[in-house]
Order: C-alpha cells, then sequence, then structure tokens
C-alpha cells in the first residue's frame, strides 16, 4: 500500500479529511513577573496531505505551536487531535507512540546524535519502531538526498547543509504522515537553504505527507498551499 493510499484510507476510516485539529489551544507558563500567555485561542484544521506555514515574528509562538501539534510539549488550555485520536487525552507514552508512528521532525538545530554516523541516525526512527530493513530504507534515503558518500560520518565531519540533509532523510525515513518543520534553513546560508527548501517540497509531494512549516521568511511561507499567521499569541 502506498502512502496515498494509506492515508485516504485513515482519512475514510475516520469520515474525516482532518489530519490534526485544535480547539481552544492555550499555553501559558509562570514566570517571577507573573502568567506568560505564550499562546491563546488557537483554532486549527489542517488536512491530510496539505503543506501549512506558520509565520510571524520572533517570540509570538509558532515554535510553542508546533510543539503542542507534534506531542513534544502538553498545552495549558483546550484540545488537540492528530490522526482522530486525542493527544491532550494521553500520557508521555502514549504521545511519545503517536510520534513514533505519525510524526516526521525537522529542526532548526538538526539535533543529531553526534555519536552516531549519519547512517545511524537516519536508522534510528525505525529501530525504535522495530521495523525490518532499516539499514537499505536509510541507504536509500541517504542517496536520495545525496549523501550517499557520507553514511559512515559523524555530524561533525558535515556541513551545516549536510547535516540538515541528513535530517530531512531521517524525518522522512518513516514516511510520517505528518512532518513539522522549525525554521529548517534558520542555520544555513541562502544557496544551501534554498537548495533544503527544494528538498523538503520535493519529498513531501513524492510521499503525500502533511507539512507544517514554521517560518519568518515570507517567500519559504509563499510556497505552501495555505498561511497561517501568528502575532502575540493568536492567529491574526
Amino acid at each position: 500500500m502506498t502512502l496515498a493510499t494509506k492515508n485516504l484510507s485513515m482519512a475514510l476510516t475516520h469520515k474525516s479529511t482532518k489530519i490534526i485539529v485544535t480547539e481552544n489551544l492555550g499555553k501559558s507558563v509562570k514566570t517571577s513577573n507573573g502568567t506568560l500567555h505564550i499562546l491563546s485561542g488557537i483554532n486549527l484544521l489542517v488536512e491530510f496531505g496539505e503543506s501549512v506555514a506558520i509565520a510571524g515574528e520572533s517570540g509570538s509562538g509558532k515554535s510553542t505551536l508546533i510543539s503542542l501539534l507534534a506531542g513534544l510539549d502538553t498545552p495549558t488550555t483546550g484540545s488537540i487531535t492528530l490522526d482522530g485520536k486525542s493527544l491532550t487525552r494521553m500520557d508521555e507514552d502514549g504521545r511519545a507512540a503517536m510520534r513514533n508512528q505519525l510524526v516526521g521532525f525537522v529542526f532548526q538545530s538538526f539535533q543529531l546524535l553526534q555519536g552516531l554516523t549519519a547512517l545511524e541516525n537516519v536508522m534510528l526512527p525505525l529501530e525504535l519502531r522495530r521495523d525490518k530493513n532499516t539499514r537499505n530504507a536509510a541507504i536509500d534515503l541517504l542517496k536520495r538526498v545525496g549523501l550517499s558518500e557520507r553514511l559512515t560520518h559523524t555530524p561533525r565531519q558535515l556541513s551545516g547543509g549536510e547535516q540538515q540533509r541528513v535530517a530531512l532523510a531521517r524525518a522522512f525515513v518513516s514516511r510520517p504522515a505528518v512532518l513539522f518543520a522549525d525554521e529548517p534553513t534558520g542555520n544555513l546560508d541562502s544557496k544551501t537553504g534554498a537548495n533544503i527548501i527544494d528538498l523538503l517540497f520535493e519529498l513531501n509531494q513524492e510521499n503525500n505527507t502533511t507539512l507544517i512549516l514554521v517560518t519568518h521568511d515570507q517567500s519559504l511561507a509563499s510556497r505552501c498551499q495555505r498561511i497561517i499567521k501568528l502575532a502575540a499569541g493568536r492567529i491574526v
């Protein structure tokens, strides 16, 4: 079964084409000066296979929002439904299992394990799921992102652009239903960043993955099907 067929089957099973639904989502933290409201009243619907940019100035709550949507953090108020299941009703083990099965994540700072090679970093998500043929799948994806000659190199032996390509391969190797990318070109030069973005959208289209991209770059946001803009923790 192809991923596109799988996604369609999932959508029909749930009698919905929505992979992410939030209702009155909010996140607050206690500070020495009182309560800081990072996000307030976020109502969001994301379709299967859709590409969505979350834009806004620094401090608008973009990274916090995708951390909540991916189950990496928990909200103070409201609810999140991912693939028809309530993230907000799950404990950490439940959220981790959902992430392992459905979610890919590309971080601005790459988040590669320094003691592992490029190949081992990409194999890791599949090994955690106890998939078969993890090595071959990881090699195929690293070849796809142009790193067939860097399989045994550790992150310290790779350039920033190469590390981000490893991070992309790691995110896509498990064929996630939804992929989150948090400022994926923030630490890259403009030429390398442009190449990474081209690759990101290329892999996204090939795999029919739902893409949620955080960026303050308007030209990058405009490549998505829809732009959601945040200001002071609210959708505007």
